[in-house]
């Protein structure tokens, strides 16, 4: 095997490997496991070792958000080519703000493991300081979605030089932010990708819904419920989008999710609002009241500037290859109901509505982790994940449709799709 240039990498290291996944990565460095901790259920089975080479680099970057390998540098990839390649190639982007192995558990080792050469990106700019990325509201957002077509056209030339033939097919996936950039991709960049599956991605539209539409709501409410369990709170709640049925995991999203990710992705696109002498991240878990308080934070009453800056990263639904979406009922961070079922009404409105599916998996939170921490209260996502990739498969590659959109009841088998569809679809979800 021989080691190959990825083009347009301004730094690379090549390592050959016994063992591609994380079986093998872990120990020798080759991957971080804070980058895919607690997203995946513990149970989850490891594949048989897959070796191969491995290509750790990154692309021209003015950020240094990411510090892995030392390098201090933003928009790193790492690309893996496995000695027995399928001829296909996936690619991914990391989840949340995590950085590029955070693909490893969830998606890589699976993908590796049938074969594929595997590709990931941290999306140029990760960490609790991403909002700083950029000069301009909305740029850190915006890079995302350049930095996945970037690796996307030099993973497609490094296999091709690699391998000595073009990839027979490319697919495009991921989870959470992921998810958002497979559907981003799919809309904007289709000549580069034959498909993708997207798991619980976020919807940006400038008029809402998104995260700053709804988040205020479960900060300024939530702390109310839960110290008082006053029952007007709890119906807000509920009417700001959160499940019924998943009050139990809303300490510990409180906690860990809602804060963090309202203020800095508030930041991202509206960097002023907390006012002089507060930084634009505004106050951890400020109460509704307090100067600058992302409790308060309306939305809808911000300048049109900041729905200006969220139209640039906003989807349309106007994908141009098949889309399988997956979404937990139980997600207590992206509700399923404003962030999967308002996408696949844009799909429908768009006129794509037969390239895509989506499965509503019931009992499903947005992180398999807490399937640890709430034993048979929630069910993993990921056998559904890897379901739907294998029925995209054989939708692009043997023309088999995959089950029409529905929701899959707790008692289906979520890895066997010819189940699916008996469970019914939803109203909001596109045929």
């Amino acid at each position: 095997m021989s080691t190959v240039r990825v083009p347009g990498a301004e730094r690379q290291r090549s390592t050959r490997l016994a063992d591609l996944t994380t079986r093998g990565t872990a120990p020798g460095g080759h991957t971080v496991p804070e980058d895919w901790e607690y997203l995946h259920a513990s149970a989850t089975p490891l594949p048989a070792p897959v070796p191969g080479l491995q290509l750790d680099g990154c692309f021209p970057s003015a950020t240094v958000l990411n510090p892995h390998h030392g390098w201090q540098h933003d928009a790193q990839f790492v690309i893996r080519l496995p000695e027995e390649w399928n001829g296909s190639l996936v690619v991914t982007a990391a989840p949340g703000i995590r950085r590029q192995y955070a693909g490893d558990r969830m998606t890589g080792d699976w993908a590796l493991a049938r074969g594929y050469a595997y590709a990931a990106t941290d999306k140029g700019n990760s960490g609790p300081e991403f909002h700083t990325a950029g000069r301009a509201p909305g740029d850190a957002l915006a890079e995302w979605g350049e930095r996945v077509r970037q690796l996307a056209v030099a993973a497609r030339e490094t296999v091709r030089r690699h391998y000595g033939a073009e990839p027979r097919r490319c697919y495009l996936t991921g989870i959470s932010n992921g998810g958002y950039l497979t559907r981003l991709g799919l809309e904007r960049h289709p000549e580069l990708f034959d498909g993708g599956v997207d798991c619980e991605g976020p919807l940006w539209l400038a008029e809402g819904p998104n995260l700053l539409t709804h988040l205020p709501a479960w900060l300024a409410d939530y702390p109310r419920y839960r110290d008082t369990g006053d029952e007007q709170a709890h119906a807000r709640l509920l009417a700001a989008g959160l499940p019924a049925g998943s009050e139990f995991l809303w300490e510990a999203h409180h906690r860990t999710y809602w804060d963090f990710t309202q203020r800095t992705y508030r930041a991202v696109f509206d960097p002023g609002y907390p006012g002089p002498g507060l930084p634009p991240e505004g106050v951890p878990f400020a109460a509704a009241g307090a100067p600058g308080a992302d409790a308060d934070y309306d939305y809808a009453a911000r300048p049109a500037a900041v729905r200006e800056a969220v139209a640039r990263v906003a989807l349309t639904g106007a994908i141009g290859k098949p889309l399988l979406s997956l979404h937990g009922t139980l997600d207590a961070l992206l509700p399923i109901t404003l962030h999967s079922d308002r996408y696949a009404e844009l799909v429908a409105a768009a006129g794509r509505g037969g390239l895509h599916r989506q499965y509503r998996i019931e009992g499903a939170n947005h992180v398999d982790g807490f399937c640890d921490l709430f034993p048979g209260r929630l069910r993993p996502l990921l056998p559904a994940y890897r379901a739907a990739f294998a029925a995209l498969e054989e939708w692009v590659e043997r023309g088999t449709q995959p089950p029409q959109s529905c929701t899959v009841a707790r008692d289906v088998d979520d890895a066997d799709v010819s189940g699916w569809a008996q469970a019914g679809q939803p109203e909001s979800a596109s045929t």
